[in-house]
């Protein structure tokens, strides 16, 4: 599904659908800490009902299905939902997949006790998205946000290939991550209160294949460039692994999170 969105890469179309399969192979990265830090404080855990918003390719349901929790998954795209599909099928894992938009959603009220969304926020109508997500929540209910990027002004690595994607990009507003609390628009406090946030840092461990793969599926290369740009983009990255990176490396990056309670 080819997306448009003014306030995403000054409007520049993509298509989460062209890169799936790097989707699915590259983006699973998350450490054992990052899920951790959902499950001390309570959430996504045995007995509760979660619904995971721009699920991708159900990394977050996948990865924390050992936890008990029961857990539907929806995105836009449904190349991403056909790789979650195959991928829990594969884990003989019980997760029921959905190709909605979340402004789309068509669930029962009062369904959920946790409704997660996992580097998907910015992309949400909030103005339809907010009364509809505090809605399917329970009473007491909690949205979840998550989020993790790259450092590239603490990160050779990672800031030298986020150069070489402005190239292609240069609009790509992915760009120059710093560490700051994950942004919450202000319509959301109509329906939510903040609980906490926390931010923290991380090392995430890569190959040059996997940082490579990784690189080439985000939203300013794979889902957004050109067949012939993709191609020269991929020679010139793979170059430049050649030229700064050891075979085995770690990349900074920060976490975030942020915890809402339901309004009563």
């Amino acid at each position: 599904m080819i997306i448009t969105d003014s306030r995403i890469d000054a409007g520049k179309a993509f298509d989460w659908g062209k890169t799936s399969k790097e989707y699915a192979k590259y983006r699973d990265i998350y450490p054992d800490e990052f899920y951790k830090k959902i499950v001390d404080r309570g959430l996504c855990i045995d007995g509760q009902q979660v619904l995971d918003l721009g699920t991708g390719t159900g990394v977050l349901p996948r990865n924390m299905y050992k936890y008990g929790a029961k857990w539907i998954g929806t995105d836009i795209s449904p190349e991403q939902i056909e790789q979650a599909r195959m991928l829990a099928d594969a884990a003989n894992m019980n997760i029921e997949f959905q190709a909605v938009s979340t402004e789309d959603i068509d669930l029962p009220d009062e369904t959920f006790d946790v409704i997660t969304a996992c580097q998907c926020f910015w992309y949400f109508d909030h103005e339809k998205v907010m009364p509809k997500l505090a809605k399917l929540l329970k009473p007491d209910g909690r949205l979840l946000v998550l989020y993790m990027a790259w450092l590239p002004s603490e990160d050779k690595i990672a800031g030298a290939s986020e150069e070489l994607v402005l190239k292609y990009s240069p609009k790509w507003s992915g760009a120059g991550e710093t560490r700051h609390p994950i942004w919450i628009p202000d319509v959301t406090y109509e329906y939510f209160e903040m609980e906490e946030h926390e931010e923290y840092d991380l090392k995430i461990p890569f190959t040059k294949e996997s940082w490579h793969g990784r690189m080439q599926a985000c939203r300013g290369v794979g889902a957004s460039l050109s067949d012939e740009e993709l191609g020269k983009w991929d020679k010139e990255h793979r170059n430049l692994m050649d030229r700064i990176a050891p075979e085995r490396f770690e990349v900074k990056h920060y976490a975030a999170l942020a915890v809402l309670r339901k309004r009563e």
